[in-house]
């Protein structure tokens, strides 16, 4: 059996592998049922998977030809039990159909997990970036 970081780490790799797939179902499958998501863009917060689904089906659709390449960087992990806390930095990618490189945005991430019958389900997520305090402007590069 994989020690409880190695879960967690393959958590994140489903993430990105479902995000570039554009595939809806895969990035639904990592969070619970009742999931409260504080995400970047457009919602103060999405309550739960039907909220967050849609979410995804509608960035997914937009892209188009488009695909986006997910990295983790600089990714801690604290496990305790059945409850887990990864904070980290993530940059979103896109990429042209030939893999050419069009644009990247990098946020901070946070998802809390909980271990439900076996499997680490995000429970709670929390992306954001730093704000410029002159123009009140997000910063999505560093």
């Amino acid at each position: 059996m994989m020690e409880p970081d190695n879960l967690i780490d393959a958590v994140l790799q489903r993430y990105a592998a479902a995000v570039h797939a554009k595939d809806v179902e895969a990035f639904a499958a990592l969070y619970a049922a009742d999931v409260r998501v504080f995400d970047l863009w457009g919602e103060w917060a999405c309550e739960g998977i039907a909220a967050w689904r849609a979410m995804a089906e509608s960035w997914f659709g937009s892209l188009g030809d488009e695909r986006v390449v997910v990295t983790f960087d600089s990714v801690r992990t604290m496990v305790a039990g059945d409850m887990a806390l990864v904070h980290g930095f993530v940059t979103y990618q896109g990429v042209a159909r030939d893999g050419t490189p069009l644009r990247a945005m990098h946020n901070r991430m946070t998802q809390g997990l909980r271990r439900r019958d076996g499997a680490w389900k995000v429970v709670h997520e929390h992306t954001s970036s730093p704000v410029d305090l002159a123009t009140g402007k997000a910063l999505l590069s560093h």
